[in-house]
């Protein structure tokens, strides 16, 4: 079963010739896109900011009201639809996955900044007063020099330690290297097993860890349990695969390793209060 769910280019989107980055002015982006208001995955990294401009923009089925100076960050995979309103102005970046990877020593440097989490809770915000100016600054020296893409790259670090620094709370990822790595690795193991690990047992032994340890981390970083975020994912693709009308409810059933479809729609329920039919009918 192949997830029908488009999957976006960086060249299909970009105006330039560079694949790896782009940065542009938000209408401009807007005017050549305009169709582009379908759900869709990006293959990239995708942050824009609003100066200007309102409607709504949703990001795996968690939906927000556009202010000027609000940022959004996106990782490669997640479901994005937007519905902006009036006259829309600021900037959008795009890189490719590797963009840093050649760049730092530490090739995952960047899933340290919480808005690079993977969590959609901490991936929107609003930009401080005091940092606007400097923001600004920033985006558009980075609109008029991307033949320069160590420039382009050392920029875009600067802002997002700036952004960082200026959240109200904490980063979601804990600051010491270990538990940081240990947390990541968790992340990206659920990733890729979520369709038949289901136990925070299998993962902890995955990592070297003991399921107690596992599960004191999530509770300690991300307020809940190991299993709720294994479930979580679980939820989530099948609400992404839901909002797929050729997708027959046995089908998803099916594709996330479920026995039969009454245990999938009391799964479903439970984790989102409505039954799968009921989440369809919402979002198509």
């Amino acid at each position: 079963m192949v997830s029908k769910v488009p999957v976006i280019e960086q060249c299909v989107v970009s105006s330039n010739v560079r694949k790896d980055i782009m940065i542009e002015d938000l209408a401009g982006y807007l005017e050549r896109n305009k169709k582009l208001v379908f759900p869709h995955r990006h293959n990239f990294y995708h942050l824009l900011l609003f100066t200007k401009g309102g409607g709504k923009h949703t990001i795996d089925f968690e939906t927000f009201e556009v202010v000027p100076w609000q940022i959004y960050f996106m990782s490669p995979g997640q479901i994005h639809t937007w519905s902006f309103e009036g006259e829309m102005d600021g900037y959008v970046v795009n890189f490719d996955r590797d963009f840093f990877k050649t760049f730092l020593l530490q090739p995952d440097y960047i899933t340290l900044f919480s808005f690079f989490s993977g969590l959609v809770r901490d991936e929107v915000f609003v930009v401080k007063t005091e940092e606007r100016s400097a923001v600004l600054a920033l985006f558009e020296r980075l609109r008029r020099q991307t033949v320069n893409v160590d420039f382009a790259r050392v920029s875009l670090l600067y802002i997002f330690h700036l952004l960082e620094q200026q959240r109200d709370r904490p980063a979601v990822l804990p600051e010491d290297t270990y538990n940081h790595t240990l947390l990541r690795n968790f992340l990206n193991l659920i990733e890729s097993n979520f369709r038949t690990l289901r136990l925070p047992k299998d993962y902890a032994a995955l990592l070297y860890i003991t399921p107690n340890h596992l599960n004191a981390l999530c509770k300690q970083v991300l307020g809940i349990s190991a299993g709720e975020i294994i479930r979580q994912r679980v939820l989530l693709e099948a609400k992404r695969l839901l909002a797929i009308k050729d997708y027959g409810i046995s089908e998803i059933a099916y594709e996330l390793n479920f026995n039969d479809n009454s245990y999938f729609t009391k799964f479903f329920k439970k984790g989102e209060g409505i039954t799968p039919e009921e989440f369809r009918k919402q979002h198509t």
